[in-house]
């Protein structure tokens, strides 16, 4: 009889994917819509070939040292890899899949939704009047800010920072990027200028994070840098929520040296119900779902599927966020 493969997915994921996994492979699946516990992955790790993960599991080295003699392959649906220690991964030879691409259009979408409903208080009007108030219409009624023929700041300007600059065209905006290095193709295709983080905080009436998680970008908006944005802007963050100092970020609502921020990623996920945050009108947060397009998380979903199928059968990841590690030589019995 044919050996099949072992696997564990981290949560439910669309039923089209689903079943072609269990036609290749046996499948444990994580039945809560909460992650599973730090202690049931290390258990999974050590009897399982191949593990479909979630941004919200924590992959540290201590995992990757539980691992099973049999282990070859992680895969992330998502883009982001930053809860997983990629260096352990690819020291022990395991192949990290991702899902790049796929949910681009999606997360500019949802990007701009967050930016206009901050922009013209959609969320704020919408519970007045659910909780029973219609102001007469004023002069001065809930009074937002203009979008058209602004000027927008794009921090991190990959593929999902470049559809965003995309759809500003519609609205005649004018389009700052800070990024690591200058792209004269995007400048000239989007007509957008690359300047440094502190002149695109300085000039920019919406500024929309799209960078990964990284030491160099944690907390890169902190006091500082809220303390050179203008009194009215308003931030986007659809990055991860480790790019924003929370507090510093409270405290420049609250204190409105800075207009209002709209917030799809927190520190920490989720966030705690009584945080200090909620408690301010200028502030909109919703629940890390920027990719939560019905057809985008099928295609996740599959080409999660895809990656660790392939990564199981010794084959080449159609995307792998650490292909170094197919190429280093076995080390994992002095690894331990």
């Amino acid at each position: 009889m044919a050996y099949r493969s072992t696997v564990f997915i981290t949560r439910q994921i669309a039923p089209q994917a689903l079943q072609r996994l269990e036609a290749a492979a046996d499948v444990t699946l994580w039945p809560d819509a909460s992650p599973p516990p730090y202690e049931e992955l290390l258990r999974q790790a050590a009897r399982v070939d191949g593990m479909l993960t979630m941004l919200t599991d924590r992959l540290d080295d201590n995992f990757f040292q539980n691992i099973s003699p049999s282990f070859k392959v992680v895969s992330q649906m998502a883009v982001g890899t930053d809860n997983i220690d990629l260096k352990a991964a690819t020291r022990r030879r395991i192949l990290v899949g991702h899902t790049p691409g796929v949910l681009t259009e999606t997360c500019a979408d949802f990007t701009w939704s967050l930016l206009l409903a901050a922009a013209r208080r959609v969320a704020e009007a919408n519970q007045e009047v659910r909780g029973g108030v219609w102001k007469p219409w004023g002069p001065h009624v809930l009074l937002g800010q203009e979008v058209f023929g602004a000027t927008l700041g794009i921090v991190g300007m990959g593929r999902i920072g470049q559809a965003v600059a995309r759809r500003a065209a519609g609205f005649n905006m004018s389009i700052l990027y800070s990024h690591p290095r200058r792209m004269p193709e995007i400048e000239n295709a989007l007509h957008a200028v690359h300047v440094p983080l502190e002149k695109l905080l300085q000039q920019s009436d919406f500024v929309s994070l799209h960078t990964y998680l990284t030491p160099e970008t944690y907390h890169l908006m902190n006091l500082a840098a809220f303390a050179k944005m203008k009194p009215d802007a308003i931030l986007i963050n659809t990055s991860r929520g480790g790019v924003v100092d929370s507090q510093a970020l409270f405290n420049a609502l609250q204190e409105k040296r800075i207009g209002g921020a709209a917030l799809d990623v927190f520190e920490p996920e989720p966030i705690p119900a009584d945080h200090p945050i909620l408690s301010l009108k200028n502030v909109l947060i919703t629940p890390h779902i920027a990719s939560a397009g019905v057809q985008t998380r099928l295609k996740m979903a599959h080409i999660s599927v895809d990656n660790l199928l392939a990564g199981l059968n010794g084959q080449r990841l159609n995307y792998c966020a650490n292909p170094d590690a197919a190429a280093l030589p076995s080390l994992r019995a002095d690894l331990g």
